[in-house]
Protein backbone atom coordinates (compact mmCIF):
# COMPACT_ATOMS: atom_id res chain seq x y z
CA UNK A 1 0.00 0.00 0.00
CA UNK A 2 0.90 3.21 -1.05
CA UNK A 3 1.76 6.13 1.55
CA UNK A 4 -1.10 8.38 0.10
CA UNK A 5 -3.60 5.26 0.29
CA UNK A 6 -2.30 4.41 4.04
CA UNK A 7 -3.18 8.04 5.07
CA UNK A 8 -6.76 8.00 3.56
CA UNK A 9 -7.49 5.10 5.22
CA UNK A 10 -5.99 6.14 8.90
CA UNK A 11 -8.60 9.43 7.81
CA UNK A 12 -11.71 7.42 6.76
CA UNK A 13 -14.09 8.85 8.68
CA UNK A 14 -16.53 6.72 7.19
CA UNK A 15 -18.30 4.09 10.20
CA UNK A 16 -20.07 1.84 8.70
CA UNK A 17 -17.64 -0.54 7.45
CA UNK A 18 -16.82 -2.23 11.10
CA UNK A 19 -20.57 -0.55 13.22
CA UNK A 20 -21.86 -2.77 15.67
CA UNK A 21 -25.28 -3.36 13.43
CA UNK A 22 -25.74 -6.20 16.53
CA UNK A 23 -26.46 -2.59 18.90
CA UNK A 24 -27.81 -0.54 16.54
CA UNK A 25 -30.96 -3.34 16.21
CA UNK A 26 -30.95 -3.75 19.78
CA UNK A 27 -31.80 0.22 19.93
CA UNK A 28 -34.42 0.25 17.31
CA UNK A 29 -36.01 -2.16 18.79
CA UNK A 30 -35.99 -1.19 22.34
CA UNK A 31 -37.06 3.04 20.85
CA UNK A 32 -39.80 1.58 19.12
CA UNK A 33 -41.19 -1.06 21.69
CA UNK A 34 -40.91 2.66 24.04
CA UNK A 35 -43.28 4.47 21.90
CA UNK A 36 -45.58 1.47 21.28
CA UNK A 37 -45.68 1.47 25.51
CA UNK A 38 -45.60 5.32 25.54
CA UNK A 39 -49.19 4.69 23.46
CA UNK A 40 -50.40 2.01 25.71
CA UNK A 41 -49.80 4.39 28.36
CA UNK A 42 -51.63 6.92 27.25
CA UNK A 43 -54.20 5.85 24.89
CA UNK A 44 -57.64 6.87 25.33
CA UNK A 45 -60.75 5.69 24.32
CA UNK A 46 -60.59 8.03 21.11
CA UNK A 47 -59.06 5.26 19.09
CA UNK A 48 -56.29 8.43 18.28
CA UNK A 49 -53.52 7.11 16.11
CA UNK A 50 -50.53 6.13 17.54
CA UNK A 51 -48.48 8.58 14.75
CA UNK A 52 -50.77 11.15 15.88
CA UNK A 53 -48.82 14.48 17.20
CA UNK A 54 -51.78 14.67 19.48
CA UNK A 55 -50.47 11.92 21.41
CA UNK A 56 -47.43 11.12 23.40
CA UNK A 57 -46.35 8.69 21.35
CA UNK A 58 -46.84 10.74 18.30
CA UNK A 59 -44.12 13.23 19.74
CA UNK A 60 -42.08 10.46 20.82
CA UNK A 61 -42.29 9.22 17.11
CA UNK A 62 -41.11 12.53 16.25
CA UNK A 63 -38.33 12.32 18.70
CA UNK A 64 -37.39 9.51 17.86
CA UNK A 65 -36.73 10.51 13.93
CA UNK A 66 -34.88 13.03 15.06
CA UNK A 67 -32.54 11.20 17.38
CA UNK A 68 -31.89 9.12 14.24
CA UNK A 69 -30.67 12.30 12.48
CA UNK A 70 -28.16 12.81 15.71
CA UNK A 71 -27.19 9.48 15.36
CA UNK A 72 -26.15 9.58 11.61
CA UNK A 73 -24.79 12.83 12.44
CA UNK A 74 -22.28 11.48 15.06
CA UNK A 75 -21.64 8.01 13.10
CA UNK A 76 -20.37 10.34 10.21
CA UNK A 77 -18.46 12.77 12.30
CA UNK A 78 -14.93 12.02 12.50
CA UNK A 79 -13.82 10.20 15.91
CA UNK A 80 -11.37 11.80 16.73
CA UNK A 81 -13.05 15.20 17.95
CA UNK A 82 -14.65 13.45 21.22
CA UNK A 83 -11.04 12.95 22.34
CA UNK A 84 -9.75 16.35 21.21
CA UNK A 85 -12.71 18.27 22.44
CA UNK A 86 -13.31 16.14 25.53
CA UNK A 87 -12.84 19.04 27.95
CA UNK A 88 -14.36 21.78 25.95
CA UNK A 89 -17.68 19.74 25.80
CA UNK A 90 -17.63 18.76 29.71
CA UNK A 91 -16.84 22.75 30.09
CA UNK A 92 -19.57 24.32 27.92
CA UNK A 93 -22.06 22.01 29.84
CA UNK A 94 -21.13 22.78 33.12
CA UNK A 95 -21.71 26.30 32.18
CA UNK A 96 -24.96 25.62 30.52
CA UNK A 97 -25.64 23.64 33.80
CA UNK A 98 -25.14 27.11 35.66
CA UNK A 99 -26.69 29.01 33.39
CA UNK A 100 -29.75 26.84 33.90
CA UNK A 101 -30.42 27.42 37.09
CA UNK A 102 -30.71 31.24 36.66
CA UNK A 103 -32.85 31.29 33.50
CA UNK A 104 -35.26 27.85 33.37
CA UNK A 105 -38.46 28.46 34.81
CA UNK A 106 -39.72 26.55 37.53
CA UNK A 107 -41.19 23.33 36.49
CA UNK A 108 -42.54 21.24 39.10
CA UNK A 109 -40.39 22.82 41.65
CA UNK A 110 -37.29 22.24 39.82
CA UNK A 111 -35.46 24.79 37.61
CA UNK A 112 -33.60 22.15 35.36
CA UNK A 113 -35.69 22.64 31.76
CA UNK A 114 -34.48 25.29 29.11
CA UNK A 115 -37.54 26.11 26.80
CA UNK A 116 -36.93 26.64 23.09
CA UNK A 117 -40.52 27.80 21.78
CA UNK A 118 -42.52 24.24 22.31
CA UNK A 119 -39.91 22.15 22.87
CA UNK A 120 -38.47 21.70 26.07
CA UNK A 121 -35.06 20.54 27.00
CA UNK A 122 -33.10 19.01 30.26
CA UNK A 123 -29.22 19.79 29.75
CA UNK A 124 -28.44 17.36 32.60
CA UNK A 125 -29.57 14.45 30.28
CA UNK A 126 -27.07 15.25 27.55
CA UNK A 127 -24.19 16.63 30.20
CA UNK A 128 -23.85 12.80 31.27
CA UNK A 129 -21.91 11.90 27.58
CA UNK A 130 -19.97 15.07 28.24
CA UNK A 131 -19.21 13.77 31.73
CA UNK A 132 -18.17 10.62 30.51
CA UNK A 133 -16.16 12.30 27.52
CA UNK A 134 -13.85 13.74 30.12
CA UNK A 135 -13.44 11.36 32.34
CA UNK A 136 -12.12 9.26 29.27
CA UNK A 137 -9.93 12.14 28.62
CA UNK A 138 -8.51 12.03 31.95
CA UNK A 139 -7.45 8.47 32.73
CA UNK A 140 -6.29 8.48 28.82
CA UNK A 141 -3.37 11.22 30.11
CA UNK A 142 0.39 10.09 29.69
CA UNK A 143 1.16 7.47 32.23
CA UNK A 144 -1.99 8.47 34.44
CA UNK A 145 -2.43 6.21 37.46
CA UNK A 146 -5.58 5.84 39.78
CA UNK A 147 -4.34 3.32 42.51
CA UNK A 148 -1.80 4.60 44.79
CA UNK A 149 -2.90 8.39 43.86
CA UNK A 150 -5.02 10.65 46.00
CA UNK A 151 -4.58 13.43 43.14
CA UNK A 152 -5.50 11.54 40.44
CA UNK A 153 -8.62 10.29 42.80
CA UNK A 154 -9.46 13.71 43.70
CA UNK A 155 -9.15 14.98 39.62
CA UNK A 156 -11.51 11.71 38.33
CA UNK A 157 -14.40 12.67 41.78
CA UNK A 158 -14.15 16.42 40.60
CA UNK A 159 -14.99 15.91 37.30
CA UNK A 160 -18.32 13.70 38.16
CA UNK A 161 -19.28 15.94 41.46
CA UNK A 162 -19.25 19.04 39.49
CA UNK A 163 -22.16 18.64 37.43
CA UNK A 164 -23.53 16.86 40.31
CA UNK A 165 -23.67 20.07 42.35
CA UNK A 166 -25.11 21.90 39.47
CA UNK A 167 -27.87 19.55 39.20
CA UNK A 168 -28.93 19.98 42.66
CA UNK A 169 -28.70 23.13 42.51
CA UNK A 170 -31.73 22.79 40.23
CA UNK A 171 -33.30 21.00 42.57
CA UNK A 172 -33.21 17.55 40.24
CA UNK A 173 -32.32 15.35 43.02
CA UNK A 174 -32.79 12.15 40.92
CA UNK A 175 -30.75 13.53 38.09
CA UNK A 176 -28.09 14.10 40.06
CA UNK A 177 -27.58 10.66 41.39
CA UNK A 178 -27.24 8.71 37.90
CA UNK A 179 -23.87 10.77 37.64
CA UNK A 180 -22.98 8.54 40.93
CA UNK A 181 -22.94 5.21 38.23
CA UNK A 182 -19.99 6.43 37.04
CA UNK A 183 -17.91 5.57 40.75
CA UNK A 184 -17.80 2.18 39.30
CA UNK A 185 -15.61 2.82 36.42
CA UNK A 186 -13.38 4.35 38.76
CA UNK A 187 -13.32 0.88 40.05
CA UNK A 188 -13.08 -0.74 37.30
CA UNK A 189 -9.39 1.90 36.46
CA UNK A 190 -8.23 1.27 40.00
CA UNK A 191 -9.97 2.78 42.80
CA UNK A 192 -9.87 0.84 45.94
CA UNK A 193 -12.82 -1.43 47.07
CA UNK A 194 -12.30 0.43 50.16
CA UNK A 195 -13.57 3.54 48.85
CA UNK A 196 -16.81 1.82 47.51
CA UNK A 197 -17.21 -0.42 51.08
CA UNK A 198 -17.30 3.25 52.20
CA UNK A 199 -19.51 4.00 50.19
CA UNK A 200 -21.52 0.97 50.43
CA UNK A 201 -21.49 1.38 54.80
CA UNK A 202 -22.91 4.69 54.38
CA UNK A 203 -25.86 4.17 52.52
CA UNK A 204 -26.86 1.04 55.01
CA UNK A 205 -25.74 4.03 58.14
CA UNK A 206 -28.52 6.10 56.70
CA UNK A 207 -30.92 3.39 56.37
CA UNK A 208 -30.42 1.95 59.69
CA UNK A 209 -30.22 5.66 61.32
CA UNK A 210 -33.36 6.68 59.98
CA UNK A 211 -35.45 3.80 59.71
CA UNK A 212 -34.87 2.27 63.68
CA UNK A 213 -35.33 5.87 65.75
CA UNK A 214 -37.48 3.92 68.41
CA UNK A 215 -35.56 3.73 71.99
CA UNK A 216 -32.83 0.69 72.81
CA UNK A 217 -31.49 -0.56 76.03
CA UNK A 218 -29.15 1.84 77.32
CA UNK A 219 -29.59 5.35 76.39
CA UNK A 220 -29.69 5.34 72.50
CA UNK A 221 -31.32 4.00 69.58
CA UNK A 222 -32.14 0.79 68.27
CA UNK A 223 -30.40 2.63 64.90
CA UNK A 224 -27.37 4.19 66.92
CA UNK A 225 -26.90 0.53 68.79
CA UNK A 226 -26.75 -1.39 65.30
CA UNK A 227 -24.70 1.63 63.93
CA UNK A 228 -22.11 1.14 66.88
CA UNK A 229 -22.28 -2.97 66.62
CA UNK A 230 -21.56 -3.00 62.71
CA UNK A 231 -18.51 -0.73 62.32
CA UNK A 232 -17.23 -2.32 65.57
CA UNK A 233 -17.37 -5.95 63.90
CA UNK A 234 -16.41 -4.37 60.16
CA UNK A 235 -13.00 -2.71 61.56
CA UNK A 236 -12.19 -5.65 63.65
CA UNK A 237 -12.72 -7.50 60.27
CA UNK A 238 -11.21 -4.53 57.93
CA UNK A 239 -7.66 -5.09 60.72
CA UNK A 240 -7.39 -9.08 59.98
CA UNK A 241 -8.26 -9.46 56.51
CA UNK A 242 -7.46 -5.85 54.57
CA UNK A 243 -4.32 -4.78 57.23
CA UNK A 244 -3.27 -8.34 57.79
CA UNK A 245 -2.51 -8.10 61.41
CA UNK A 246 -4.75 -10.74 63.11
CA UNK A 247 -2.59 -9.35 66.24
CA UNK A 248 -5.05 -6.30 66.21
CA UNK A 249 -7.77 -7.80 64.81
CA UNK A 250 -8.22 -10.06 68.03
CA UNK A 251 -7.29 -7.08 70.34
CA UNK A 252 -10.25 -5.15 68.85
CA UNK A 253 -12.65 -7.81 69.16
CA UNK A 254 -11.89 -8.63 72.81
CA UNK A 255 -12.08 -5.11 73.61
CA UNK A 256 -15.52 -4.18 71.63
CA UNK A 257 -16.78 -7.62 73.07
CA UNK A 258 -15.93 -6.65 76.49
CA UNK A 259 -17.27 -3.22 76.45
CA UNK A 260 -20.13 -4.82 74.71
CA UNK A 261 -20.89 -6.87 77.78
CA UNK A 262 -20.21 -4.24 80.17
CA UNK A 263 -22.74 -2.26 79.36
CA UNK A 264 -25.61 -4.83 79.24
CA UNK A 265 -24.12 -6.09 82.61
CA UNK A 266 -24.55 -2.44 84.01
CA UNK A 267 -27.60 -2.03 82.49
CA UNK A 268 -28.95 -4.92 83.71
CA UNK A 269 -28.16 -3.69 87.47
CA UNK A 270 -29.81 -0.59 86.84
CA UNK A 271 -26.69 1.40 86.53
CA UNK A 272 -28.23 3.84 84.16
CA UNK A 273 -24.80 5.51 82.83
CA UNK A 274 -24.66 7.59 78.97
CA UNK A 275 -23.19 4.44 77.15
CA UNK A 276 -23.34 6.44 74.09
CA UNK A 277 -21.10 8.62 74.73
CA UNK A 278 -18.92 5.36 75.96
CA UNK A 279 -19.00 3.76 72.81
CA UNK A 280 -18.01 6.55 70.88
CA UNK A 281 -15.05 6.46 73.26
CA UNK A 282 -14.20 3.04 72.96
CA UNK A 283 -14.70 3.42 68.76
CA UNK A 284 -11.96 6.84 69.15
CA UNK A 285 -9.98 5.04 70.91
CA UNK A 286 -9.71 1.48 69.12
CA UNK A 287 -8.87 4.44 66.24
CA UNK A 288 -6.16 5.64 67.73
CA UNK A 289 -5.01 1.93 69.00
CA UNK A 290 -4.90 0.71 64.89
CA UNK A 291 -2.95 4.15 64.10
CA UNK A 292 -0.36 3.82 66.92
CA UNK A 293 -0.16 0.74 65.79
CA UNK A 294 0.29 1.10 62.08
CA UNK A 295 3.11 3.33 63.05
CA UNK A 296 5.07 1.14 65.10
CA UNK A 297 4.43 -2.07 62.86
CA UNK A 298 4.92 -0.08 59.75
CA UNK A 299 1.18 -0.98 58.45
CA UNK A 300 0.20 2.00 57.10
CA UNK A 301 -3.68 0.13 55.96
CA UNK A 302 -4.31 0.27 59.84
CA UNK A 303 -4.66 3.93 59.33
CA UNK A 304 -7.67 3.64 56.65
CA UNK A 305 -9.23 0.50 59.42
CA UNK A 306 -8.76 3.81 61.98
CA UNK A 307 -10.30 6.81 59.86
CA UNK A 308 -13.05 4.39 58.72
CA UNK A 309 -14.32 3.42 62.53
CA UNK A 310 -14.25 6.91 63.42
CA UNK A 311 -15.73 8.05 60.07
CA UNK A 312 -18.56 5.78 60.42
CA UNK A 313 -19.81 6.87 63.96
CA UNK A 314 -19.37 10.24 63.18
CA UNK A 315 -21.72 10.21 59.60
CA UNK A 316 -24.22 8.54 61.63
CA UNK A 317 -24.34 11.39 63.85
CA UNK A 318 -25.36 13.73 60.72
CA UNK A 319 -27.70 11.73 59.46
CA UNK A 320 -30.18 13.42 60.60
CA UNK A 321 -28.97 16.52 59.65
CA UNK A 322 -28.97 15.36 56.09
CA UNK A 323 -32.29 13.99 56.03
CA UNK A 324 -34.23 17.23 57.76
CA UNK A 325 -31.85 19.50 54.24
CA UNK A 326 -34.10 17.11 52.35
CA UNK A 327 -37.37 18.15 50.58
CA UNK A 328 -40.62 17.11 52.25
CA UNK A 329 -41.87 15.17 49.42
CA UNK A 330 -38.30 13.37 49.12
CA UNK A 331 -38.17 12.92 52.76
CA UNK A 332 -41.62 10.97 52.69
CA UNK A 333 -40.63 8.75 49.47
CA UNK A 334 -37.74 7.22 51.85
CA UNK A 335 -40.25 7.42 54.56
CA UNK A 336 -42.77 5.28 52.60
CA UNK A 337 -40.11 3.03 51.08
CA UNK A 338 -38.32 1.55 54.27
CA UNK A 339 -41.96 1.37 55.34
CA UNK A 340 -41.43 3.42 57.83
CA UNK A 341 -44.64 5.47 57.27
CA UNK A 342 -47.99 4.24 54.83
CA UNK A 343 -49.14 6.64 52.64
CA UNK A 344 -50.92 4.92 49.98
CA UNK A 345 -53.47 8.41 49.22
CA UNK A 346 -49.91 10.75 49.43
CA UNK A 347 -46.05 9.76 49.12
CA UNK A 348 -46.75 6.35 48.05
CA UNK A 349 -49.66 6.62 46.14
CA UNK A 350 -47.73 6.03 43.00
CA UNK A 351 -45.68 3.01 43.55
CA UNK A 352 -48.82 1.32 45.56
CA UNK A 353 -50.96 2.16 42.26
CA UNK A 354 -47.83 0.70 39.93
CA UNK A 355 -47.53 -2.74 42.05
CA UNK A 356 -51.19 -3.24 41.82
CA UNK A 357 -50.65 -2.92 37.83
CA UNK A 358 -48.25 -4.97 37.57
CA UNK A 359 -49.14 -7.22 39.78
CA UNK A 360 -52.80 -7.44 38.27
CA UNK A 361 -50.84 -8.77 35.28
CA UNK A 362 -50.20 -11.73 36.11
CA UNK A 363 -47.72 -14.29 34.33
CA UNK A 364 -49.15 -13.28 30.63
CA UNK A 365 -50.30 -9.79 31.34
CA UNK A 366 -54.03 -8.33 30.35
CA UNK A 367 -53.59 -7.71 26.53
CA UNK A 368 -52.32 -4.31 24.61
CA UNK A 369 -54.40 -1.62 25.65
CA UNK A 370 -56.68 -3.53 28.05
CA UNK A 371 -54.84 -2.31 31.24
CA UNK A 372 -57.65 -1.19 33.37
CA UNK A 373 -54.94 0.64 35.88
CA UNK A 374 -53.82 1.93 32.77
CA UNK A 375 -56.60 2.62 31.05
CA UNK A 376 -58.23 5.02 34.18
CA UNK A 377 -55.16 6.56 34.69
CA UNK A 378 -54.34 5.11 38.42
CA UNK A 379 -50.67 5.71 37.83
CA UNK A 380 -49.33 9.23 37.86
CA UNK A 381 -46.42 10.10 35.45
CA UNK A 382 -47.21 6.35 33.69
CA UNK A 383 -45.73 7.26 30.35
CA UNK A 384 -42.55 8.83 31.87
CA UNK A 385 -41.11 7.49 34.92
CA UNK A 386 -43.63 4.80 35.51
CA UNK A 387 -43.61 2.91 32.16
CA UNK A 388 -42.48 -0.08 33.36
CA UNK A 389 -45.71 -1.04 35.00
CA UNK A 390 -47.75 -0.12 31.82
CA UNK A 391 -45.67 -3.54 30.14
CA UNK A 392 -46.20 -5.59 33.41
CA UNK A 393 -50.00 -4.84 33.10
CA UNK A 394 -50.64 -5.39 29.36
CA UNK A 395 -47.36 -7.95 28.88
CA UNK A 396 -47.16 -9.39 32.10
CA UNK A 397 -43.97 -11.13 33.57
CA UNK A 398 -43.26 -12.19 29.99
CA UNK A 399 -43.21 -9.09 28.86
CA UNK A 400 -41.20 -7.49 31.74
CA UNK A 401 -38.95 -10.12 31.73
CA UNK A 402 -38.40 -9.77 27.63
CA UNK A 403 -37.43 -5.62 28.33
CA UNK A 404 -35.26 -6.66 31.04
CA UNK A 405 -33.19 -9.62 28.79
CA UNK A 406 -33.10 -6.73 25.74
CA UNK A 407 -31.48 -4.13 28.49
CA UNK A 408 -29.13 -7.10 29.72
CA UNK A 409 -28.06 -7.89 25.65
CA UNK A 410 -27.73 -4.41 25.38
CA UNK A 411 -25.35 -3.65 28.44
CA UNK A 412 -23.59 -7.21 27.69
CA UNK A 413 -22.67 -5.70 24.47
CA UNK A 414 -21.69 -2.52 25.87
CA UNK A 415 -19.49 -4.37 28.21
CA UNK A 416 -18.24 -6.54 25.01
CA UNK A 417 -17.52 -3.62 23.15
CA UNK A 418 -15.72 -1.70 26.06
CA UNK A 419 -13.40 -5.06 26.47
CA UNK A 420 -11.92 -4.96 22.71
CA UNK A 421 -10.96 -0.88 22.79
CA UNK A 422 -7.48 -0.66 21.73
CA UNK A 423 -7.06 2.81 23.88
CA UNK A 424 -7.88 3.79 27.35
CA UNK A 425 -10.11 6.53 26.40
CA UNK A 426 -12.43 4.60 24.58
CA UNK A 427 -12.70 1.60 27.11
CA UNK A 428 -13.20 4.32 29.85
CA UNK A 429 -16.10 5.66 27.98
CA UNK A 430 -17.42 2.33 27.37
CA UNK A 431 -17.15 1.32 30.66
CA UNK A 432 -19.12 4.85 31.82
CA UNK A 433 -22.07 4.03 29.36
CA UNK A 434 -22.54 0.58 30.63
CA UNK A 435 -22.82 2.08 34.16
CA UNK A 436 -25.30 4.49 33.69
CA UNK A 437 -27.60 2.40 31.66
CA UNK A 438 -27.24 -0.24 34.63
CA UNK A 439 -27.68 2.46 37.53
CA UNK A 440 -30.92 3.26 35.09
CA UNK A 441 -32.37 0.42 34.54
CA UNK A 442 -32.12 -0.86 38.16
CA UNK A 443 -33.03 2.21 39.53
CA UNK A 444 -36.56 2.76 37.29
CA UNK A 445 -37.67 -0.90 37.59
CA UNK A 446 -36.73 -0.91 41.63
CA UNK A 447 -38.92 2.36 41.91
CA UNK A 448 -41.65 0.86 39.87
CA UNK A 449 -41.55 -2.07 42.13
CA UNK A 450 -41.28 -0.54 45.18
CA UNK A 451 -37.62 -1.41 46.75
CA UNK A 452 -36.49 2.42 46.00
CA UNK A 453 -37.57 5.84 47.04
CA UNK A 454 -39.40 7.51 43.34
CA UNK A 455 -36.21 9.81 42.32
CA UNK A 456 -37.59 10.39 38.58
CA UNK A 457 -35.78 8.19 36.83
CA UNK A 458 -36.33 7.45 33.50
CA UNK A 459 -36.29 4.34 31.44
CA UNK A 460 -33.72 4.28 28.63
CA UNK A 461 -35.61 4.39 25.45
CA UNK A 462 -38.94 3.60 26.86
CA UNK A 463 -39.83 6.75 29.19
CA UNK A 464 -41.30 9.71 27.29
CA UNK A 465 -38.84 12.54 26.51
CA UNK A 466 -37.28 13.96 24.13
CA UNK A 467 -34.19 14.69 26.28
CA UNK A 468 -33.98 11.56 27.63
CA UNK A 469 -34.09 10.13 24.24
CA UNK A 470 -31.35 12.06 22.77
CA UNK A 471 -28.97 11.92 25.83
CA UNK A 472 -28.85 8.35 25.73
CA UNK A 473 -29.01 8.09 21.73
CA UNK A 474 -25.90 10.62 22.28
CA UNK A 475 -24.21 8.31 24.75
CA UNK A 476 -24.79 4.82 22.70
CA UNK A 477 -23.59 6.20 18.98
CA UNK A 478 -20.84 8.07 20.55
CA UNK A 479 -19.26 5.04 21.86
CA UNK A 480 -20.39 2.82 18.55
CA UNK A 481 -18.26 5.87 16.54
CA UNK A 482 -15.04 5.37 18.92
CA UNK A 483 -15.83 1.47 18.15
CA UNK A 484 -15.94 1.18 14.65
CA UNK A 485 -13.15 2.92 14.78
CA UNK A 486 -10.73 0.41 16.52
CA UNK A 487 -9.26 -0.85 14.16
CA UNK A 488 -7.64 2.96 13.63
CA UNK A 489 -6.98 3.91 16.76
CA UNK A 490 -3.10 3.48 18.55
CA UNK A 491 -3.11 2.17 21.90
Amino acid sequence: MSLNQNRRTNADPSAFRSLDWLTVALYLIMVVLGAISIYAASYDFDHASIFSFAEFSGKQFRWIGLGLVIALVILLSDYRIYETYAYPFYVFMLVLLAVTIFIAPDTKGSHSWLKFGPMSLQPAEFAKCATALALAKLFSGYNFRLAGSWHNLFKAVGIILAPVVLIILQKETGSALAYMALFFVLYREGMSGLIMLAALVAVVIFVVAVKYTDPMILDMTKGQFIVIVLTMLTASAMSGIYARSLEVMRNLTLGFGVSIGLAFLCNSLGLHLPWLWFFIAVIVLAGVYMVLTGLRNHLGRLYACAVFAVGAVAFSFSVNMLFDHLAPHQQNRILVSLGIKADPRGAGYNVNQSMIAIGSGGVTGKGFLNGTQTKLKYVPEQHTDFIFCTIGEEEGFVGTTAVIVLFLALILRILTIAERQPSTFSRVYAYSVASIFIFHLCINVGMVIGLCPVIGIPLPFFSYGGSSLWGFTILLFVLLRLDSARKLIRR
